[in-house]
């Protein structure tokens, strides 16, 4: 079972299903761990959540090594993904219904090139209301789901890379290298603000967490064939 050793300890990179949530792999990886060994407990955790519509490199801890969770939670990480120009969304993503559509037709690549040019090397960003943030003991997106005000605090955060792949629009594709505490669904918002037109995040992936490459990560099925051997 390669080098895995899941009950004294072991670092599980796993490539992440769209519309599948952090909690989900947690619990498919930890279900069929435990119906192999025949154990009824095992200790797992994941180490930086990702939205259910992201996909890529969520890196699992199980036994010793979930000791260890804050200190992947602070690497750097990497992302590749799409905004969307010319429309908003509560969330900042497609987990809310599309509003404010608007004309983009005059918006040029210059403009955006200098949106992204702000945007890099880091700054104050305010958090989506639509989160995981605790707020009195509760996450943000509960208040959210039932309309209640929230007041959320902003976070500095750095953005040593952020580069533009390809305009195709509405949509821009970019990829880029943040600090922990980044959400790429608010740096939409907030460059599509900066153009003046409006944006969300209509494609994410995570491909780098510190050392730990998405391309060495395991899919769900190729963790579930191996553990069957």
């Amino acid at each position: 079972m390669m080098n895995f050793n899941f009950v004294e300890g072991s670092i599980i990179p796993i490539d992440k299903p769209f519309k599948w949530t952090s909690f989900d792999v947690v619990n498919k990886i930890r279900t069929l761990i435990k119906y192999k060994l025949g154990i009824k407990k095992l200790k797992i955790g994941h180490a930086g959540t990702l939205d259910p519509l992201a996909t890529g490199l969520l890196i699992l801890c199980s036994g010793k090594f979930t000791k260890r969770i804050e200190e992947f939670q602070a690497f750097e990480k990497e992302y590749t993904g799409t905004f969307f120009l010319g429309a908003t969304t509560p969330s900042y993503d497609l987990e809310t219904k599309v509003e404010n559509l608007r004309d983009i037709s005059n918006i040029t690549e210059a403009q955006i090139a200098e949106a992204f040019n702000f945007f890099k090397g880091g700054y104050e960003q305010m958090p989506p209301v639509y989160s995981a943030k605790k707020i009195d003991g509760e996450r943000a997106y509960e208040f959210a789901r039932k309309g209640k005000d929230v007041e959320m605090k902003s976070v500095q955060i750095s953005i040593p890379e952020l580069e533009i792949v390809s305009i195709n629009l509405p949509e821009v594709a970019f990829r880029i290298v943040c600090s922990k505490g980044t959400y790429i669904r608010a740096l939409a918002r907030d460059i599509g603000e900066k153009i003046g037109c409006g944006a969300y995040l209509s494609s994410l992936r995570r491909t780098r967490i510190g050392e730990y490459n998405v391309a060495d990560a395991l899919k769900i099925e190729q963790f579930e064939e191996m553990i069957k051997q």
